[in-house]
């Protein structure tokens, strides 16, 4: 009886977690859809809130299944719990290489335009 239990729970908790997620991206999806084409706010704060917090609740719960001895339900969320810290870096490494991108080009940018007045200024074409 305990394994059966111990399997169910494991089932519960991730399929109560991929559901929330799947609503979470589904719901992102939506407010980009209703605009239309129109510029939305940046969802990565969200994605990463959200991603954060799955992982960290997920690796609570590991701990507690593990306190209560049900060692499926826990290896279940710790591989849950690892799989969103996962999608958490992947998420953050493309926004912190996107933003450096931009930055990098913005300078490039300023020099060629401060490079060019100063050329004018001293006459030269």
């Amino acid at each position: 009886m305990r394994f059966s239990a111990d399997l169910g729970l494991a089932v519960l908790l991730s399929a109560l977690e991929t559901v929330a997620l799947v609503g979470f991206w589904f719901a992102e999806g939506m407010k980009q859809w209703a605009t239309q084409g129109q510029s939305v706010p940046d969802p990565t704060g969200r994605y990463l809130f959200v991603l954060s917090t799955g992982a960290a609740c997920s690796a609570a719960i590991a701990y507690g299944l593990a306190r209560a001895d049900l060692p499926l339900a826990c290896a279940a969320q710790a591989v849950m719990a690892a799989l969103l810290a996962l999608l958490l870096l992947l998420v953050a490494g493309a926004t912190c290489g996107k933003r450096l991108r931009r930055d990098r080009r913005r300078r490039r940018l300023r020099r060629e335009r401060l490079a060019w007045h100063e050329s004018q200024r001293d006459g030269r074409t």
